[in-house]
């Protein structure tokens, strides 16, 4: 679906936590279909959930912030992070909450203005998928 969109950019500082600052600044602004744009920054502690997996994996250092990408509301995310360390090795996966901001996390985002965004449980692997859908448009 198309929509015309509001593009912002904000910054999170050391010890933030990536997913939930995200989804707090969501909320504050009452975003009802959030992309990533792009994000460029650090994490001292990461915690990721590698595809096809239940548990979380973490680790502590220094990692650059490759890719963030996803979307969100102002109440859910699917995101994914690609991080690198200090060999430029990367690791990618699911952003899970735990991920802390080292020195900077400087975000842009758009808000999808005429749409909404809603995840619902797809049958096929049993995960809550996207849906989309017009602002105001009602459930069928």
């Amino acid at each position: 679906m198309k929509s015309p969109a509001e593009v912002y950019v904000f910054r999170l500082k050391p010890q933030a936590d990536l997913k939930t600052s995200i989804l707090a600044w969501a909320a504050e602004h009452n975003i009802k279909a959030g992309i990533i744009l792009t994000c460029v920054g650090s994490l001292e502690h990461y915690s990721l959930r590698f595809a096809n997996q239940q548990q979380t994996t973490q680790s502590t250092g220094h990692f650059e912030i490759v890719s963030l990408t996803g979307t969100f509301t102002d109440s859910k995310a699917h995101l994914h992070v690609c991080i690198s360390d200090n060999t430029g090795s990367t690791l990618g996966g699911h952003l899970m909450e735990g991920c802390r901001v080292y020195t900077t996390a400087e975000i842009a985002v758009a808000e999808l203005t005429e749409l909404e965004f809603d995840r619902t449980l797809d049958q096929t692997y049993g995960y809550d998928e996207l849906r989309v859908k017009r602002r105001g448009e009602l459930e069928s």
